[in-house]
């Protein structure tokens, strides 16, 4: 009979409700997205390539107005628990329903501007607010 070693054994129901008392709640919101999103059939934020086309969910944590040459844009931040990326919209100085905390599911060609994953004009899905 040869042993298991303790990290190749099924973590059972007691332990996973230890684990969870030992994240921070940062943690088990990110968990919880990376699970929407994956459920959804979308692809993780950290796993997006520049001029990829995509489908991804998460939060929005920030919306601002910040013109882009001339042109009013509304930029807000999406975090999937994973990563997150700007989503702009050009030619928009609000939309309804686009606020802090709110869940949305976004489609479109990721660009990558000073480091950072952009998806500009995106098809987008707001979430139910009874779902967040």
């Amino acid at each position: 009979m040869s042993a298991v070693p303790r990290s190749e054994k099924p973590i059972g129901r007691f332990r996973r409700m230890l684990d969870r008392l030992s994240f921070s709640q940062e943690e088990l919101h990110a968990d919880e997205l990376q699970q929407d999103a994956q459920a959804a059939g979308c692809t993780r934020i950290c796993d997006c390539g520049d001029r990829q086309i995509v489908m991804v969910t998460g939060t929005l944590r920030t919306v601002t107005l910040r013109p882009r040459a001339g042109v009013p844009a509304l930029e807000a931040e999406l975090f999937d628990g994973s990563a997150a990326l700007d989503v702009v919209w050009l030619g928009r100085r609000s939309i309804v329903g686009i606020e802090p905390g709110r869940k949305l599911v976004a489609s479109g060609r990721i660009s990558m501007s000073h480091g950072r994953r952009v998806l500009f004009n995106p098809k987008y899905e707001l979430r139910p607010l009874g779902q967040e």
